[in-house]
């Protein structure tokens, strides 16, 4: 079984809440309903995208840091530097 991101996963388990609401929803629970749908359609349109291209940059900078010799960073270096760290 092929490893999933994040996004991957947040979609999967999203789909499976979408799957058990089927049937007659109360207002309330339609209107959940449709607010996970849109979510899901964010993560296929835009999310899953950025998440591509953050683990291809990181990649690629890793490789970067070994070619030109730069001082090694860890992980969670990268990820602050990065991103800003945990907020």
């Amino acid at each position: 079984m092929k490893k999933q991101t994040a996004m991957q996963q947040l979609k999967d388990n999203i789909q499976v809440l979408i799957g058990k609401m089927n049937g007659e929803l109360l207002f309330y629970e339609s209107g959940y309903k449709q607010c996970l749908i849109n979510i899901q359609n964010d993560i296929d349109l835009q999310m899953l995208a950025i998440e591509k291209e953050q683990i291809i940059e990181a990649n690629r900078d890793g490789v970067d840091m070994v070619i030109n010799e730069k001082n090694f960073v860890t992980g969670e270096a990268y990820y602050n530097e990065t991103y800003g760290g945990d907020k």
